[in-house]
């Protein structure tokens, strides 16, 4: 009886075990049951004195797509190996340039030829890069993964790393609706997008004193008079490509860049080119073909400067002081 009974019980046992195996190789319908999409609106703030933002109509900021933008930037899983992130060129302390560093490094040890842009601000730009070469910060988010002298990766492996991830599925499906199958680079640039359209500088004292929302500050006699040369053709003659800047807040830039679409990308000697096709680095003219704009380059925002030296596109110019000598 006791015989009869455990061999029984071993049978029994045997069934459960089988079941259980047969299950676990049939697909999981519950997989993603318990996600939930409810974007929450992002209220994009304007800081005082600023234009309009050009935020993008086909990628409305949510706090989710922010949160996964902000994610995927500091994360290395993007790069070939895994070891560098958007984030290890742009170092948020420095505002987001490289660290000092003329020209950045990738994950095969190979310089690149232009300097880190700073990244802040960029709701106020309508191309990206030196050159151009993006038309919106999705674009712009895509291209370092899969440049060789950059990140290096490969985008249909970084959509399986994705994909395989214990979080990313699910937070793409947060922010977009997607299920894990459907991630595609272009969801990740979006992300990404949106992440940095939300790095806003704002609140230096220029804006305070200007803006008035800090009465206890004043212009110094010597910053009044650096405000004074800045608008003077005679003088600095900054304001053709940095906008204009005054001290009794009227007619005021304070991105100090231009606005105008066709003023954003200028040649401003730097090159020693008796042609216009004798540019060692085309810039703007390598991407439109035309060689007028050969030597062009993206105009860059005059706010803290004080954290990304080295200077230019080339990072030739090591100190402000280099910079107005030139």
């Amino acid at each position: 009886m006791k015989n009869t009974t455990f061999i029984f019980l071993a049978f029994t046992l045997t069934i459960i075990v089988s079941i259980a195996s047969c299950k676990k190789d049939e697909p999981d319908d519950n997989i993603g049951n318990d996600w939930v999409y409810d974007p929450t609106v992002y209220v994009f703030e304007k800081p005082a004195g600023f234009p309009p933002p050009n935020l993008p109509a086909d990628n409305p900021l949510t706090e989710e797509g922010i949160q996964l933008g902000r994610m995927l930037f500091y994360d290395p899983i993007l790069s070939g190996d895994s070891t560098l992130s958007c984030a290890g060129c742009h170092n948020q302390s420095r505002a987001f340039t490289d660290d000092g560093k003329r020209f950045s490094v990738g994950i095969d040890g190979n310089q690149g030829f232009r300097n880190a842009m700073p990244i802040f601000n960029l709701a106020w730009s309508s191309k990206f890069f030196w050159d151009g070469r993006a038309n919106n910060l999705e674009e712009q988010a895509q291209m370092p993964v899969v440049d060789p002298l950059e990140m290096h990766g490969d985008w249909p492996e970084n959509i399986e790393r994705l994909q395989n991830h214990p979080n990313y599925p699910k937070l793409f499906f947060e922010a977009f609706g997607i299920q894990p199958e459907d991630i595609t680079p272009s969801y990740a640039g979006k992300a990404m997008e949106q992440f940095m359209l939300t790095i806003v500088s704002a609140g230096s004292k220029a804006d305070k004193i200007i803006n008035e929302t800090d009465r206890t500050l004043e212009f110094t006699e010597s910053e009044i008079r650096g405000i004074q040369l800045f608008n003077d053709l005679q003088g600095g003659d900054c304001f053709h490509c940095h906008g204009t800047i005054s001290i009794d807040g009227s007619g005021n830039n304070l991105l100090f860049m231009d606005l105008n679409p066709a003023g954003q990308f200028r040649d401003n000697g730097l090159q020693d080119a008796p042609t216009v096709n004798d540019y060692a680095d085309k810039g703007l003219g390598q991407i439109t073909g035309n060689p007028n704009d050969n030597g062009k380059m993206k105009v860059p925002s005059l706010r803290n400067l004080a954290y990304t030296a080295p200077y230019m596109f080339d990072g030739r110019l090591a100190t402000l002081e280099d910079v107005l000598d030139f």
